[in-house]
C-alpha cells in the first residue's frame, strides 16, 4: 500500500500507550487529557489521547481523578515496575525459560552485567 505524502506512518502496537505513559512519568503532578495531548504530540487528535487514557485505565495502568469538571490522570506504576512485569509476562509464556534467560543476560553490555550481577549479590 503506497503511502499519501506527508502523513506520517502509522505507529506501532502500544506505541502511543508508551508516549501517554512517558509523559505521565515525566510530570511532577496528575495530568488533564488536555495536558497530555500537548506533551505527547499535537499533531493528535485530542480524541485519540481521550481514547488512549481510556484504555489504560481499563488495563490499571493509570488512574483518573475527577478535579472540578476535568479528570486528571496519573500513572498507577512506575517504569521500572511496569517494565519488570513485561519481563515477567514474556518470560512466563515461552517454553524455555533458561534459554531466554541466558539469551537475555548474554546480549547485555558488560555495564549492565556487572549491574545485574551486583543486584543478584544483594539478593543473597
Amino acid at each position: 500500500m503506497a503511502r499519501s505524502r506527508g502523513v506520517p506512518p502509522r505507529r506501532g502496537a502500544g506505541e502511543l500507550e508508551s508516549e501517554v505513559l512517558a509523559a505521565l512519568w515525566a510530570a511532577d503532578r496528575p495530568l488533564t487529557t488536555a495536558e497530555v495531548h500537548q506533551a505527547v504530540d499535537s499533531d493528535l487528535a485530542y480524541n485519540t489521547v481521550l481514547t488512549i487514557l481510556t484504555r489504560l485505565l481499563e488495563k490499571g495502568l493509570v488512574d483518573r481523578t475527577a478535579e472540578g469538571r476535568k479528570h486528571v490522570y496519573r500513572p498507577i506504576k512506575g517504569a521500572e515496575e511496569l517494565a519488570a512485569e513485561q519481563m515477567q509476562a514474556l518470560l512466563s509464556r515461552g517454553p524455555d525459560r533458561q534459554g531466554v534467560l541466558q539469551r537475555f543476560a548474554t546480549s547485555l553490555s558488560e555495564e549492565d552485567a556487572e549491574a545485574l550481577r551486583a543486584i543478584l549479590r544483594r539478593r543473597r
